[in-house]
């Protein structure tokens, strides 16, 4: 199971048990965080597309670091102008492990676990 969420202006695929780097997030090492904004929710062939997200539905996580990417060189050049610049840039990334996804809880959810259907 996995769940589509958008946060920083992006759009990242957040599984359980694995970790994520997004866009730098103001929250303290070690601090739970919750994503409310989930665009999709895919379980197998089941699949639920929010319109623009899915309600009720939530991802848990813990912040493990904050951290700078591999630096980027941007260099710029104008042929026979002499014009040359070189720049370089880090950007800064929040790796955040995710613990749960939290889907609606409704036995009509199309989400919902397996066994839920059978009752």
């Amino acid at each position: 199971m996995y769940a589509i969420v958008e946060t920083g202006g992006k759009q990242y695929k957040l599984e359980e048990g694995r970790y994520v780097d997004v866009e730098l997030l103001e929250n303290s090492v070690d601090e739970k965080i919750v994503f409310d904004r989930i665009v999709m929710l895919v379980n197998g062939k089941k699949s639920k597309v929010g319109q623009p997200y899915v309600e009720g539905a939530t991802v848990d996580g813990t912040i493990i670091k904050h951290d700078k990417a591999k630096k980027i060189i941007v260099f710029k050049q104008r042929p026979k102008k002499g014009y040359r610049r070189k720049q370089g840039h880090r950007q800064q990334f929040t790796r955040v492990m995710v613990s749960k996804i939290n889907t609606k809880a409704s036995k009509k959810s199309a989400i919902d676990s397996e066994n839920a259907g059978e009752e």
